[in-house]
This record gives C-alpha cells, structure tokens and sequence, in this order.
C-alpha cells in the first residue's frame, strides 16, 4: 500500500480530478443516504477502505483530510499530526520517528504543489485535532449527512483574569534584541537544585525556558519549574509537549499556569518517545503544536474549553510556538509559521542556528510574506563544548543541522570549548544584522556558563544594555 500511496501523491493532480468525479457521483446518492444514514455507515465504512485503502493507505481515521493534503494520507504520520511536518525531518526527508519511511507531511507538501492552485491551498488550513471517537467510520456518510454551519449565538466573554507585567512581552515590543535560555530541569524534587541551575542567568536574559521532557527524558515537569521560577521573580517560558497528555490534561495545565503567574507558553508537538530513556512509555500526540496554539489561544480570547464548554475567567497568555528552517522541506516552513501565527503564536523560537545563509533565506521569505511584523522571531543559537558534541546532535538529536564546516572547524582548535563559545559569538553578531530579527534564544544543556560567556562576548551580556534594534512596527501590537 506503501508503494501506491507514493504513486498518488506523484500523480495527484490526476487522482485529485478522479476523486472528484467519484464525489459529484456519491452525491447523487445524497437523498437516499440521508433517509437511511443510520443502517449505512458499516457498508459506506466498508467500502471507503476498500477504495482508500489501496490508493492512499488509508487508516479509516474518520477524519479525512485527503482533498487538504495533497492526496496524502497523513494519518501514516507516527505523531499524528494534522498540520505537520514536525521540527524533526530528517535531512534525507526521511520520519524522525521511523528513519525508513518517507515523511507523510513532506509527501503531502509535495501532492499538494501538483494541484490547481485553488486546491492546492487547502494544505494551508488550519486543521483541528483527531476526533478519536469516530475512527473506524465512514467519513464518505458525514460529508453526505453533513447539515449547513449554524451561526454560534453571541454571548459576552468571560471577564479577563489580568496577569502582571510580562518582562518578555515588554521587551519583545520594546524594539530591543531579546534574549531568552534555555535550562534543563534537574532531576530533583529540591527547589535549591532549580534555583542553582537558573541562578546565573537572573539579570542576564528576558526570560527564561524550561523544557518539558525535552528529548523525551523525564525530568521534574515545566509546570512546577516555571511556579519556583515565577515565585524568585525570574520570568518563565512553560514549553508544553502535546506528546505525553491528552487535551483534557494540556488544557488543565494550561489554567494551572494562569493561576501560578505563569504567562508566557510555548507549545510543542514533541520529540518521539523512541529518542528517550523511556522508550516503552505510549506516545500520545493528541493535539499537535498548532492545535495546541489554537486551543490555547480560544481558552484566552473567546473563553471556552476544545469542547466548548465556557470557562468562568478567560487566562491571559503570550503564546510562543517553535520552528525549525534548517531542515526540509525547506520551502514550507515559511509557510508553516503563518500556520502558527494564524493559530495563535505571537513569538517564534528556532531550533540551533549554525548556517547562516540557511537562516537568511527563510528570513527574506517570511519578510515577504509580511511574517516579521505579525510575531517576532527568537532565532536558536548556542555555544558546543566540542567536536564531539556537535557529531552525537546531528547523531542523535533529529532537527538539528550542523555543516561539516563547523565540526572540521571545532576539531582543529586547541581549546574547543572557547571555540565553540567563539562561534556562537559569529553567530549571534550576524543574527542581529538579519533584518526581522526580534532576538536570539540560547541553548547548551547543562552548560549555563557557556552561554554567559557568549553573552558577554558578544556584548550583550545583560538584555537590558543591548543595543536597540528598529522600532516595532505597530503591526506588531494586534
């Protein structure tokens, strides 16, 4: 089924006009289906896999997408993503995941490049989460049973829940270089052990990220670290994994936030649980990044829950998202990040940064595409302790691309640790220069000088002397 699957996406543009023509025929049916739609689903669902099954390796999720994703099935994809790819595309453009499949995403990407412009664009939408309840049937009886949207009645939002002051939002629309780190919650229930992990950063950056679970790894969770932080007065970025909850425990946490003061988050798919240390655990990827986003952004501005339900106070968030341009397809990931920002994303962080031509060039897209002045972009960068190092990431950690150049670089220094800090400093200085560049975000696992030292370097040690950058476009204030 594989194979043929692989077929269709290349000829989509056919199969798209096939498909069509089969639908204008099953709606001649419309009448009839819908007088007997409750005798018709297990006959409708039989033969929808015998037709999709083939074609497009269908899963029979219920849930089609096939007409928005360029004839592709992207319910192949192992983190179930509906609005994909991930961050962590192989260079090969093979599943991080499942290293000897193809990504669905990057496939569907491709199939939809194949279609009429018009429909073409359907890969754009932002899709909601699998309803998981309706796999196994009959997405042909839905599309024929379906009645007219009825316009929501208008109710008066929920009251506001104000937080205080967000340092990061204030210095994102300052027009400053923002500076943001990453840390590594340790694996410790003792608040001493975060604070110390945290204590050199205190009046070096604008905030401060806590992973959760990054890699796959478990570690004492983001929700506890970000509250420790927020009660020391350290502003906190809460990273939330779509990988290890479902959407009723994503969103509890996501109003457990709210009410410990914690405002900034940052909303993640995840890295696939084969990556970890608990290789055994079950992936769960109910939402994916940007539903996640559009989840969080409802609860903030229209007061309900994913189900609807209305809440009694509506949380006040600034809503991060993450992307990665140094993998492919590289063409999409402009494209991608408009999806975020549709979604909800009002600052984008990017995975390490160590090419700069690659970097230049997503960024002249998404200042054509007008990208820079509806976020503002935190480009990844960060200091490697050694040659050894830079070889296990492109090893070992999927989404991170490191040119050969630097690791030959890093190998011929006598002192690798200072030249790694060395060639974060290159790299920050030239980010600066990069025009729609709100700021840089700083990662080196459990190696927290390293980064003080390139802040320092490259003469930003201290967010608040950097130097100012263009005003913010006001734009940026919707």
């Amino acid at each position: 089924m594989m194979a043929l699957r692989h077929w269709a996406t290349r000829h989509a543009r056919m199969m798209e006009w096939g498909y069509r023509q089969f639908e204008r025929v099953l709606f001649l049916g419309q009448p009839i289906v819908k007088r007997y739609a409750r005798y018709l689903d297990r006959p409708l669902a039989l033969a929808e896999h015998l037709v999709k099954g083939p074609l497009f390796d269908c899963k029979l999720c219920g849930n089609c997408l096939l007409s928005d994703t360029g004839l592709t099935c992207v319910t192949n994809c192992p983190k179930s993503l509906r609005n994909g790819p991930c961050g962590g595309v192989r260079e090969s453009t093979m599943c991080e995941v499942k290293p000897d499949m193809r990504c669905v995403w990057v496939e569907a990407w491709e199939g939809s490049a194949r279609l009429p412009q018009d429909r073409g664009r359907g890969i754009l939408k932002l899709q909601p989460p699998m309803e998981r309840n309706i796999a196994g049937t009959s997405a042909w009886l839905r599309l024929l049973t379906a009645e007219p949207t009825k316009l929501a009645k208008t109710e008066p939002l929920p009251p506001i829940l104000l937080p205080a002051s967000n340092p990061l939002e204030h210095a994102c629309r300052s027009g400053r270089f923002v500076v943001t780190a990453e840390m590594s919650p340790p694996d410790s229930p003792d608040p001493t052990d975060v604070l110390r992990s945290v204590a050199a950063f205190e009046g070096a950056v604008d905030a401060v990220n806590v992973t959760d679970a990054s890699g796959a790894n478990c570690h004492i969770s983001s929700l506890g670290v970000c509250a420790l932080l927020a009660q020391k007065g350290i502003t906190p970025v809460m990273q939330i994994a779509c990988r290890d909850r479902n959407r009723i425990a994503i969103q509890g946490d996501i109003l457990s936030a709210a009410a410990l003061g914690i405002v900034n988050l940052l909303c993640l798919t995840g890295d696939g649980v084969e990556n970890g240390d608990h290789r055994g655990a079950v992936p769960v990827f109910d939402l994916d990044s940007i539903s996640l986003l559009n989840t969080a952004r409802a609860m903030r501005d229209e007061g309900h829950f994913l189900s609807g339900r209305r809440l009694q106070k509506r949380p006040q968030y600034f809503l991060g998202a993450v992307e990665n341009p140094f993998v492919p397809p590289y063409d999409v990931r402009p494209q991608r990040l408009a999806k975020k920002i549709a979604a909800g994303a009002q600052f984008i962080q990017t995975q390490f940064c160590f090419d700069i031509p690659l970097i230049k060039q997503f960024m002249a897209r998404v200042r054509d595409l007008g990208l820079h002045e509806k976020c503002f972009i935190l480009i990844g960068a960060g200091p490697l302790p050694s040659a050894r190092t830079a070889r296990w990431f492109r090893s070992h950690v999927p989404g991170v691309h490191i040119p050969d150049a630097v690791v030959e670089r890093m190998d011929k220094a006598a002192d690798q640790r200072r030249e790694g800090v060395k060639i974060c400093v290159e790299i920050i200085l030239q980010i600066r220069n990069i025009p729609g560049v709100a700021g840089v975000h700083l990662m080196a696992h459990r190696e927290e000088e390293l980064i003080l030292g390139a802040l320092a370097d490259a003469g930003i040690r201290k967010a608040p002397q950097a130097a100012t950058a263009a005003a913010v476009p006001a734009a940026r204030e919707g």
